[in-house]
Order: C-alpha cells, then sequence, then structure tokens
C-alpha cells in the first residue's frame, strides 16, 4: 500500500477537548515529518487555549480548553500554520548511538526471530543493528520510542502470552516494530537484546535521550561491555 501524503490537514473532533490533526493515511517519514514540523512550531508559542499537543506518527492531537478556544478556531490555527512554515529541516535530527548486548539473558527471545526470519542469531543482530531507526513519536510509558525502518527479515509477532514484567532496558521486536522498554514495565514483544543505558532518568533535568525525530542506531556490545555501562546499583 503506497502511503497517502493529505495536500490539506484532515481535522476531527476526538470528543469534547481533544481536536485531531491528520496528514496522511499510514506511517511513512513524510508524513510524519509534517507531524513533527508543525509541533515545533506549537512549542515554541503554545496559543492560547491548547493544554497539551501530542505527536503521533501521522497526527497532532490538541487537548483544549473549551472554556478558551473552539474546534473552528483550532481550524483556523491549523490552516494559518500549514500555510506559513516551512517544512522542518531533514539535517536538524541527533543520531543516538544505543550499545545493546543480545541474546543469553537480555534477549529471551532472540531465537524466536531466528525462527521467524531463517537467520543465525549473528545475522539477527547484524540485520537489527544496521538501520539508522527514525523515532516517530514517543509514548505509551516515559521515553518508549516508535522506531521505523526495521528490515522486514525481522518481522516477528508478538509473544502470545505477554510478560507481567518486562526489564528496563530491553530491546524488542513486535511484527513489524522494534523498540525499548524504558521502564520495566507489562510487555509481549519479542525480547532480543538489553541496553545498559538509563533511557528514562527522572532525577535529570532532561530525562530523555532523545526526541521524535532523531535516529536510534543500535550498537552490539558484549556482555562485559553490558556490566561495565551498567550503572553501579547503590544502597
Amino acid at each position: 500500500m503506497t502511503a497517502t501524503v493529505f495536500e490539506k490537514p484532515v481535522c476531527r473532533l476526538a470528543g469534547d477537548r481533544g481536536f485531531l490533526v491528520e496528514f496522511g493515511d499510514s506511517i511513512d517519514p513524510r508524513v510524519n515529518a509534517k507531524v513533527r514540523a508543525m509541533a515545533c512550531v506549537l512549542e515554541k508559542e503554545k496559543p492560547k487555549g491548547i493544554l497539551e499537543v501530542i505527536p503521533t506518527y501521522r497526527s497532532l492531537l490538541f487537548i483544549y480548553d473549551p472554556e478558551q478556544t473552539d474546534p473552528d478556531s483550532l481550524y483556523l490555527l491549523v490552516e494559518k500554520l500549514e500555510n506559513s512554515r516551512a517544512d522542518m529541516d531533514p539535517n536538524t535530527f541527533r543520531i543516538v548511538e544505543i550499545p545493546v548486548c543480545y541474546g543469553g539473558e537480555f534477549g529471551p527471545d532472540i531465537g524466536n526471530v531466528q525462527k521467524a526470519s531463517g537467520l543465525t542469531q549473528e545475522q539477527v543482530i547484524q540485520v537489527h543493528a544496521a538501520p539508522e531507526y527514525l523515532i516517530y513519536m514517543v509514548g505509551f510509558t516515559p521515553g518508549f520510542a516508535f522506531l521505523g525502518g526495521l528490515d522486514e527479515r525481522l518481522f516477528t509477532p508478538r509473544l502470545e502470552t505477554p510478560r507481567m514484567v518486562v526489564p528496563k532496558g530491553s530491546v524488542g521486536i513486535a511484527n513489524n516494530q522494534t523498540g525499548m522498554y524504558p521502564i520495566a514495565s507489562p510487555g509481549g514483544w519479542q525480547l532480543i537484546g538489553r541496553t545498559p543505558l538509563n533511557l528514562f532518568a527522572p532525577w535529570k533535568t532532561n530525562p530523555f535521550l532523545y526526541r521524535a525525530g532523531d535516529k536510534i542506531k543500535f550498537v552490539p556490545i558484549s556482555e562485559s561491555e553490558y556490566n561495565r555501562l551498567a550503572p553501579k546499583e547503590t544502597l
């Protein structure tokens, strides 16, 4: 299916406080670039009445105060911004390297990916670590990055029975997506490795290593390197 980038954004109501702005009909870098471009404009100076702007793969959701603004005003705002904004500079993204120890206790499901792909473990690691993955959006849990660009050979269905707890830092695959778990949480992704980095550090001024629009580059490391890089637990 070929992705369609809408010539003009399509606006829809989403409940009594939500206003959804769609830029395309599927997951596509061109569509997401338009989402991020408008989100950047709105982050610089949030218009009156807009409480929150939530970017997704192909749309923006405005949460607004109905006592300060209304859907007609928001539609005019979107139209104005769409006509005046320049496309996002494709060179503004950062490439964030994420060290990953693949397989073993850190990647207990890598064998499932091998079976689905017909590749050896070393080939799975090589193929998974090769791309620079675009971060389409961040959400689900703090710092969970939804990445695009997984090689089709690694497409693997989710686990039939999700885990109650996935260790923080786990790297997994679910169907045509790959991603990282910044905190321990339930999850059904096929776990193929783990990073020693703190992907979500709420004690820092900037708690995240990356943002939507950046690119992730996975770097395979050994278990000894993992242990060297892992934050030391303090009593």
